[in-house]
């Protein structure tokens, strides 16, 4: 049986030397925008690509079911979903292969898109080679959220666009950026709530067939009419520094990749909790904000497209870490719940030959085997990694450091030693700068007179050649599926709107943490009790603090206090309902502060080892050691081991526990007293017979623990000849 290839964007044929310079750029959608040639051919593919029978598997709706609905096989990959999966599409949301599943992903869409354009382009009566030279470089655009959270007009509003058509005439034409139209409804889709809606929305207005996109809602608050400021605006410093955070801070895989918990200290978001909120963002309770159907919206192509490119910068900052073993959690339509994954899994179902799919491998260099990259590499020896790295971090800074720009210098013109104002210091620090500023290394200035706000303690002693300040985040670990759809836990400094319309855009509002998921009630209850469904993402505050708690330093004196007043968080689900934190008792909610120093000659700051703070239940009253002490009551979650024990029954608990310990981890102490037991001079048995003594199950000292105290043997080594010698001193005191 034949299926679809991926192979990216073949090489130009025609070109002097096919084999090199394969790598065409992917264009931010506003640059692509402003390229005539490129987003008038964009448009046409994506149009043909609408206009390919459903049923077709290089069609967008078939392309689109990769990720979700209909849950059936694309190009023979898999006949039926494998038992054990908890979601029937190929996606692998929360594992290790999160980033790298998506590269074939968007190649193969790229590459069906770019043939269209390629097929267009012959069709121009003038100029007819430059618009075949165009579609050769064609890629599909990216959307840097990260700069920009809100899309242009192109994309989220306007009906029509005008391009060039193949007449050479400038026309306005239906808009296929703004959203597709099934046809005809598809029977799975017919079976979700989405079947009412004609087309895919953003925000839709109503819940009836007439319903529309709610750009208003997306872009503009009703409730803020006298001063605007939309969803994604609100977001927007959250999510640049995310994104920063992500790709300064973060150096292991497992952290970079996927949003279950277990960040490995870095206290920044994965690039799948970033990419999370912007599904969310942007969906509000249409079909972007569910995995089971987001892939139906043309904008989740230029969403993942930024999520790809973030990875391709991550990797040139990282460029000796790749993907890490870890395991599966819902599973997909090829790979059962729970199983291992690494960079060898197959990524079903972009077929890479006859009888075989891409892997992480693979995928890894993108340039050479998907054939595009991205303009921040343009000009750049890929060979030379030390000075990619470099070129690409000083790039990031540009980009996304304005954060923590900002604040080394509130801690700068905090600090007692330090004569400049905050405001000059930001001045001090353009974004194109690479190495440390000079708010960077402030603590060797002169002192200046101590501030007038709230007392500042004495900075610790910093080394010369280094700065510190204290970095706060919120930690929210939550289970996804504990709202039953896709919501969002709201982080406030400072008073809360009573009406939950108004959160958002309140001036309180500092970031949140986004869930995504699966919308189809029968796969959401399968998972909604499973250990693997507890997922985690920061929102940094110090931007917060310094803008609105009128302190002058990030010292814990003086902070801690400040979040135990001011600190509250609110849940508010995607139908813009919002729930009572009671209702999620998975929800935790901790503030993480990190010391973060700063070397001379780095080019980012380091992070030390955070602490967790005092954080409080909602009421305004701490938790204490004591208050989580009994998790099974207060928190209201265990663990297997306890399961069907008596727990006002310490001693029976203890004898189980301690049983069950031994049974799990206990194989490494078993060998070592087997070994010395058969080795030692007062011991008859052999290390085998000692080992056969010592069962797993075993609760009580094994034998071969109280081995000493028995007989010698005749047959024992002596001191002289044991290649160990066994002290007389040591064996008489070993009982």
């Amino acid at each position: 049986m034949s299926h679809i290839i991926v192979t990216g964007v073949p090489p130009n044929p025609n070109a002097p030397n096919p084999t090199e310079n394969a790598a065409a750029p992917r264009l931010e959608i506003n640059n692509m925008i402003a390229d005539e040639k490129q987003f008038s051919l964009y448009i046409q593919g994506l149009q043909r690509m609408y206009d390919t029978p459903q049923t077709q598997g290089a069609s967008h709706f078939q392309l689109g079911g990769i990720h979700g609905l209909p849950f059936q096989p694309w190009e023979g990959a898999g006949s039926t979903q494998v038992a054990g999966s908890r979601f029937g599409g190929y996606c692998t949301h929360g594992t290790v292969l999160f980033p790298t599943w998506h590269r074939p992903y968007l190649a193969i869409y790229e590459q069906i898109l770019q043939g269209h354009a390629a097929e267009v382009a012959k069709t121009y009566t003038a100029d007819t080679a430059a618009w075949i030279e165009a579609a050769q470089q064609l890629r599909i655009p990216y959307w840097d959220w990260a700069s920009n959270s809100v899309p242009p007009a192109e994309v989220i509003s306007m009906a029509q666009v005008t391009i060039t058509t193949p007449d050479g005439q400038r026309t306005p034409v239906p808009n296929p950026l703004l959203s597709y139209r099934f046809n005809p409804m598809d029977p799975s889709i017919m079976a979700t709530r989405y079947r009412v809606w004609p087309t895919t929305l953003r925000h839709p207005s109503t819940g009836t067939s007439d319903a529309v996109s709610d750009v208003d809602e997306m872009t503009r608050h009703a409730g803020f009419s006298q001063k605007p400021k939309c969803w994604l605006q609100s977001d927007q410093e959250d999510i640049r520094d995310s994104t920063f955070n992500l790709l300064t801070r973060v150096k292991t895989w497992p952290a970079f990749s996927n949003h279950t918990a277990g960040d490995g200290g870095s206290a920044s978001n994965s690039i799948e909790a970033i990419h999370d909120g912007i599904h969310v963002d942007v969906g509000g309770n249409g079909h972007m904000s569910s995995t089971a159907v987001a892939a139906f919206d043309p904008i989740f192509y230029l969403h993942h497209a930024n999520v790809d490119r973030i990875t391709a910068l991550w990797q040139a900052i990282n460029p000796d870490v790749w993907v890490t073993q870890g395991r599966g959690a819902s599973g997909t339509f090829t790979l059962p719940a729970s199983t291992l994954q690494n960079k060898d899994t197959g990524l079903t179902p972009f077929w890479n030959g006859a009888t075989t799919f891409w892997d992480s491998n693979g995928s890894r260099d993108y340039q050479t085997n998907l054939g595009y990259t991205y303009p921040e590499f343009a000009g750049l020896d890929l060979k030379d990694a030390d000075a990619v790295r470099a070129a690409i971090s000083a790039r990031v800074l540009e980009l996304y450091g304005d954060g923590a720009r900002r604040t080394f210098a509130f801690a700068a013109a905090a600090a007692p030693t330090i004569s400049a104002t905050a405001a000059e210091l930001v001045n001090e620090t353009p974004a194109t700068h690479a190495a440390p500023p000079a708010a960077m290394r402030l603590f060797a200035l002169p002192a200046r007179a101590p501030a007038v706000q709230a007392p500042v303690p004495a900075p610790a002693p910093a080394a010369a050649n280094e700065s510190t300040y204290t970095d706060w985040t919120a930690r929210i670990h939550v289970n996804k599926y504990a709202a039953g759809c896709s919501f969002s836990i709201l982080i406030f400094l400072g008073p809360v709107p009573e009406d939950p319309a108004q959160w958002r855009t309140s001036e309180s509002y500092v970031g949140a943490h986004h869930v995504f998921m699966n919308t189809q009630p029968e796969e959401c209850e399968n998972c909604r009790n499973t250990a693997e469904a507890e997922i985690e993402g920061f929102v940094h505050l110090n931007k917060a603090i310094a803008a609105r708690s009128g302190l002058n330093s990030y010292d814990p004196e003086v902070v801690e206090p400040y979040l135990k007043e001011n600190l509250a968080w609110r849940i508010l689900k995607v139908d813009h309902t919002s729930c009572e934190v009671s209702e999620i008792p998975s929800l935790q909610v901790i503030v993480i502060a990190t010391p973060m120093g700063f070397d001379e000659g780095e080019v980012f700051p380091h992070a030390g080892t955070g602490h967790l703070t005092p954080v409080w239940n909602g009421v305004k009253t701490y938790w204490k050691s004591t208050d989580s002490r009994d998790l099974s009551t207060k928190l209201r979650y265990t663990y297997p081991q306890f399961l069907v024990l008596n727990l006002a029954n310490k001693a029976a608990v203890r004898a189980v526990i301690s049983a069950r310990a031994n049974q799990l981890y206990g194989g490494g102490a078993r060998s070592n007293f087997a070994f010395a037991a058969a080795a030692a001079p007062a011991v008859a048995e052999s290390a085998a017979e000692v080992e056969g003594q010592t069962p797993e199950t075993h609760a009580a000292p094994p034998a071969a623990m109280k081995l000493f105290a028995l007989p010698a043997r005749a047959d024992a080594p002596t001191a002289e000849s044991a290649q160990a010698p066994i002290p007389a001193a040591q064996a008489a005191e070993a009982e």
